[in-house]
């Protein structure tokens, strides 16, 4: 097996006396989605927080490519090419596909005090990184946003963090809000993101869209990992049983 590019080890995260995270172990392989399951409250939000550089663990250890690491602030995981993409997608609605593509790392052209937005490159490159995710709709880099569908923001948003050199992508609950043919349009940038050799954990609540694309499956209860699998070692039903009844389910399996 290769080495993950991600590991956690035994991380808790406790807020006053809420513990949130409770020695979890989780690891992520290049080039391979690791689904992280759970209900509402399960410590899904609160991993991925750590994961990205926004929380804090108060316990257990994170390495990068082997090496110890601790996050001061999400910078610092950005530094190392671990990018996020929220339900939200952080996009804005009443710019343009390309300005959003480039917000906050804008090209220009010129020097000094005539320096000045690369309108051009912009266009052309928020273009090209668009399509190469499968969007064929979006012809026009000047096209607002807020026009776009659901999916096609995702996609938007997963072509400007691998632009912008993602090597390990969270995708946080892409699919929560989309209908069947746009949460299918994010699947299949998913895996075009998998085919370039990223690493992805792709946290959800959908079961049968996990089991569509995931590789290695994490399931978490109350802070806890319930079950730990690879793809093909359980039925989608198995999965949502876990989901529905975590430690009762995996006691019967102990039993068995």
């Amino acid at each position: 097996m290769n080495q993950p590019l991600m590991r956690l080890q035994g991380v808790s995260c406790a807020f006053g006396n809420n513990l949130a995270l409770d020695s979890v172990s989780i690891e992520v392989q290049p080039g391979e989605i690791t689904c992280l399951l759970g209900d509402n409250g399960a410590g899904k939000s609160t991993l991925i927080k750590i994961m990205s550089g926004v929380q804090r663990p108060t316990g257990g250890t994170i390495e990068f490519e082997g090496r110890p690491v601790r996050f001061e602030s999400p910078r610092d995981a950005q530094l190392l090419g671990i990018g996020t993409v929220h339900q939200d997608v952080g996009l804005i609605p009443l710019i343009s596909v390309a300005r959003n593509f480039f917000l906050g790392s804008e090209p220009t052209i010129g020097w000094g005090p005539f320096r000045r937005l690369d309108h051009g490159a912009a266009r052309r490159i928020a273009l090209e990184q668009i399509a190469e995710m499968g969007i064929r709709r979006v012809h026009d880099a000047d096209q607002l946003v807020g026009t776009m569908s659901g999916g096609e923001r995702q996609a938007l948003a997963i072509a400007r963090a691998l632009y912008f050199g993602a090597r390990l992508l969270i995708l946080d609950e892409p699919t929560a809000a989309l209908g069947v043919k746009e949460a299918a349009i994010v699947i299949d940038q998913i895996k075009r993101a998998r085919a370039k050799g990223v690493a992805l954990v792709f946290i959800t609540h959908n079961a049968t869209h996990a089991m569509a694309v995931g590789d290695r499956f994490t399931v978490l209860m109350h802070g806890r990992v319930a079950a730990q699998f690879l793809k093909g070692e359980k039925t989608r039903e198995q999965v949502l049983d876990l989901m529905a009844g975590g430690e009762q389910y995996t006691a019967m399996e102990l039993a068995d």
